[in-house]
Parts: C-alpha cells; structure tokens; sequence
C-alpha cells in the first residue's frame, strides 16, 4: 500500500521547483510495464510540455487536478490552438479525460499545482509519444518563445 500524505505532495512540488525542465513525477505503478501507468505530476509555472498525442500505440489520459490550477491546450493538426480547458483550484473543471488522437500540451497556471494522471501501460519511452512537428523540441531556443506564446492565449482565455 501507498499513502500519499500532503507532507509526500510538498516534496514532490519542491522537487518541482528546483528541477530544470520544473516538473517532477511520483510514478505510483511498480515499473513501466504495468498496464496502468498511475503517477502524480507536479509542474511549476515555466515548464514547456512539447505538444503531442499518443497514436502508436493508441492511448487515452485522464488527468485529476490536485493542487493548483493548469490548462490543458488542444491543438488542431495544423498547430493552432483549438481549445483551452483550464482545470484544477477555482475552476469548473477539475478532471479531463482526453482521447488519444488529439494534439495537447499542458501548462502550469499556479506554483505547486500537481495533477493526477493515468493511462495505459506499459510506457516505452521512445514511442509513447508523438511530437507535434510544428513545435520546437524541449531544450531548443525556440521552445522559450513558444511557450511565452502560448502562455499568453492561455492567459487571455482564462482571464475571460
């Protein structure tokens, strides 16, 4: 048995905020191969989660807001932004579950926010996802000017 306590949910924001790409996981399955892949994911305001979908093999997500506030972002195939589902504290919304065909990232609205996901297993790294070629690779320059992009019609859509 697991218990995740809030003490458990302070470390793993703090680990967050002082990791580079400011996101951290607390995978809850034993290993990558179990078939229901179940971790906590917190992300930090800055983090750049690289547009994609899960097709080969086709895989949905659930995510459950814990703490904080995020926005899903939807894609349409061509890059431009279809919608935005913000979720988490003083939303409406409070969990999605998104079907595997659909381009989406996610962004961080609020420090500490930690989300709960879940999806099929067994996750290989090397094909789990599938990058949007229209968006830059993590660690690229262009990734930064993306995400300030980005982050601002998230803002104009969640101000409204």
């Amino acid at each position: 048995m697991k218990i995740i306590d809030q003490k458990r949910l302070d470390r793993l924001s703090n680990k967050a905020a002082a990791a580079k790409r400011r996101r951290q996981n607390l995978n809850l399955h034993d290993d990558y191969a179990d078939p229901c892949q179940r971790l906590f994911n917190a992300m930090e305001p800055g983090t750049y989660v690289r547009p994609h979908r899960h097709l080969d093999p086709s895989r949905s997500e659930c995510f459950m807001a814990i703490r904080g506030r995020m926005a899903l972002v939807v894609f349409t195939d061509d890059g431009e932004v279809d919608r935005i589902v913000p979720f988490g504290n003083g939303c409406e919304t409070v969990a999605i579950d998104l079907p595997p065909t659909m381009w989406h990232s996610l962004v961080s609205l609020e420090a500490g926010s930690i989300f709960f996901e879940t999806k099929p297993g067994p996750y290989v790294p090397l094909s789990d996802k599938d990058f949007a070629p229209w968006s830059p690779a993590e660690g690229s320059t262009e990734a930064e000017s993306y995400l300030a992009n980005l982050m601002e019609k998230v803002s104009q859509e969640c101000c409204k």
